[in-house]
């Protein structure tokens, strides 16, 4: 973790860590983006275009779930830790690892590798327990979904994804020791650390939202959740079958594989939008999640913002039809989303990209002391409130367990 400790110093960087795992499409193992020579933010994606055209070069950032507001409609719930609707930087230095080899993209690429290797280890040192607060109480949690259960009946949608949210007034961290705390506990494909001045996203997601490679766009949709159990190898797979057979999470699972192909095809080649797999099954340290891939071929000269306007948010962290559940999600759930259930990745010179979901992550805004983290589930007429209650506990489980040490 030296090229962490390192990054540490610059008021902006970002880095992304697939811990080891081959999720296909694969390029890099690791990429780091650190100090800022030119960035854009605004609400309005369409300048993102711009700046891209303008920078032929490594370009690293966020998409904020609050994004939605300037595609769909504004909401009345704001985030507290407060990152932009998207932030999108040229980094001074780039480092990418690909086959085990270390690329440094710099001035004086020599300097900065011996600064790397001049870093000292960081050690395991104790810090403050943060306690955290439940934005719902279960009884609370309960009548939501009944009432969005409700809804469902009435025919006003047929699955959405309801979040809580857990939090802390008076948080102090080591950003840095928390999230080597973190994908310790749960090394996921894409993860990353992300800070934007005294705003830090310490990212544990199992989940990627978009990749594209040339004209090859790929979406890779998760939905099913189920628990694990490392010492016991014959009930993990007990597990495992009862969730690819699970009939609740393969109606969830089609349903969002359905909407992404509904958004593909906005932007993709006539008849190219194939469904690659379908409910299969990835296991992570915690969890089994039921995951399916969707790809197709991207119409000539599309944009990056054309992309993102039929894409996002995720169908996976929104639920069908979209425009909605969106709003009963502004209308039920009681605070603001902010770059949770967003994305965090970077774009590449030649143009391609990879973005992952923003789940299972720790926001953190080091001037407030403001520290969140929210979980949610799909939500359809068949799901047990007590049931969903208990897998947003699960998935919550990892972040828990760091910042009760």
């Amino acid at each position: 973790m030296k090229m962490l400790n390192w990054a540490a110093r610059f008021n902006i960087f970002c880095f992304l860590d697939n811990q080891q795992y081959a999720f296909q499409p694969h390029k890099y193992e690791c990429l780091l983006g650190a100090d800022a020579v030119d960035f854009v933010t605004s609400t309005n994606i369409i300048e993102l275009d711009d700046f891209l055209d303008k920078n032929k070069d490594w370009v690293f950032g966020h998409l904020s779930y609050d994004l939605k507001d300037s595609i769909y409609f504004p909401s009345h719930k704001k985030n507290r830790v407060d990152f932009p609707p998207f932030y999108f930087f040229i980094p001074r230095f780039t480092l990418c690892i690909k086959n085990q080899e270390l690329v440094i993209i710099a001035e004086e690429p020599d300097k900065v590798y011996q600064s790397i290797l001049s870093q000292p280890i960081i050690e395991e040192r104790t810090s403050s327990k943060v306690v955290m607060q439940h934005r719902l109480d279960r009884a609370e949690y309960i009548q939501k979904i009944k009432s969005l259960q409700a809804h469902i009946l009435k025919g006003d949608c047929y699955e959405i994804n309801f979040c809580q949210e857990f939090f802390s007034e008076s948080a102090h961290i080591d950003p840095l020791l928390v999230f080597q705390k973190l994908i310790k506990i749960s090394p996921n494909p894409f993860s990353a650390l992300y800070k934007i001045n005294d705003k830090f996203l310490l990212c544990a997601s199992p989940e990627r939202f978009l990749v594209k490679e040339k004209t090859k766009i790929t979406s890779q949709p998760m939905k099913g959740t189920i628990k694990r159990n490392l010492l016991d190898a014959a009930e993990d797979e007990i597990f495992k079958h009862e969730l690819k057979k699970s009939g609740k999470d393969q109606s969830e699972n089609v349903m969002v594989v359905d909407l992404v192909r509904n958004d593909l095809t906005r932007i993709c080649k006539d008849d190219s939008v194939k469904v690659e797999e379908l409910f299969s099954i990835y296991s992570y340290p915690q969890v089994h999640q039921m995951i399916s891939t969707v790809s197709g071929d991207l119409k000539n000269d599309i944009k990056f913002s054309e992309i993102i306007k039929a894409t996002f948010p995720m169908g996976s962290m929104t639920g069908a039809p979209k425009y909605r559940v969106m709003e009963l999600i502004d209308q039920y759930e009681d605070q603001g989303r902010g770059i949770f259930s967003g994305s965090v990745g970077y774009i590449s010179p030649e143009g391609d990209f990879d973005l992952n979901v923003v789940i299972r992550s720790i926001m953190y805004n080091a001037t407030e002391e403001y520290l969140s983290y929210q979980v949610g589930s799909g939500i359809t007429f068949y799901s047990d409130p007590q049931k969903e209650w208990d897998e947003c506990l699960l998935k919550a489980e990892a972040i828990k367990k760091v910042l009760d040490e």
